[in-house]
């Protein structure tokens, strides 16, 4: 399919652990979908309820609106299991608190695969990342490795991030469509955040870019996942 690696199949849990509602959308939902098609658990934690994403609504009316789609999203694409862990929309830090409520989290669901942010300063050239996302990331590879030094049963066989140096693909090109319906379930947040374009619209062109078919590929649409650490 690609000249980036195929992306494992011995597993049967995967443990989503983003910063804010909608972050799964932009480059995972395709992913899963394909997965819990496949009959395979998929299970999202969010550190945040994003309460304060959308321009002119106060933390208190956002934040369980953003939760409100985050969980219609994910039920689109077949997660049943999302949870949000309260921490404040941006103002995330790599703290113990939040490498704990990981390493608990990791445990308790005892997922063979954990799939997270990307943590780089940039995207691109000039496309700088969220430092709440910087700081998530940082935060779940050293959760991860003092779980790994500790000894536990519990430690997922893979850590990626979803982002731009891609070391494994997943064939998508038969859930583009469900994954372009899953971050249009982010609705409000979607038409605050640009109001002069639909919201569909939005979705399919942040999709179309994210699943764009790479060299190798064959034209095929995939989504692409680093590495980041494996036992």
């Amino acid at each position: 399919m690609t000249s980036l690696e195929p992306f494992p199949t011995d597993w049967q849990t995967a443990l989503v652990l983003v910063a804010h509602p909608d972050d799964p959308e932009y480059g995972m939902a395709a992913a899963v979908a394909r997965w819990t098609g496949e009959g395979r658990r998929v299970v999202y934690a969010l550190a945040s309820s994003g309460e304060r994403g959308i321009e002119g609504m106060t933390p208190a009316e956002c934040g369980p609106l953003r939760e409100a789609e985050q969980r219609a999203s994910a039920k689109i694409v077949g997660v049943d299991e999302v949870e949000f862990w309260g921490f404040p929309d941006s103002d995330i830090h790599n703290t113990p608190e939040l490498r704990a409520k990981i390493a608990e989290t990791v445990e308790r669901i005892a997922p063979q695969v954990i799939l997270s942010l990307y943590g780089g300063p940039e995207w691109a050239p000039g496309q700088p990342n969220q430092r709440d996302h910087m700081e998530f990331a940082a935060a779940v590879l050293e959760a991860y490795d003092t779980l790994s030094e500790s000894g536990s049963d519990e430690i997922p066989a893979w850590l990626f991030e979803n982002g731009p140096a891609a070391t494994h693909a997943v064939d998508v090109d038969v859930q583009f469509e469900v994954a372009v319906r899953s971050l249009a379930a982010h609705d409000r947040y979607l038409s605050v955040l640009d109001p002069d374009t639909p919201v569909l619209d939005q979705a399919r062109a942040q999709i179309d870019r994210a699943t764009a078919p790479r060299d190798g590929s064959d034209g095929v649409r995939i989504a692409g996942f680093e590495l980041k650490r494996t036992r």
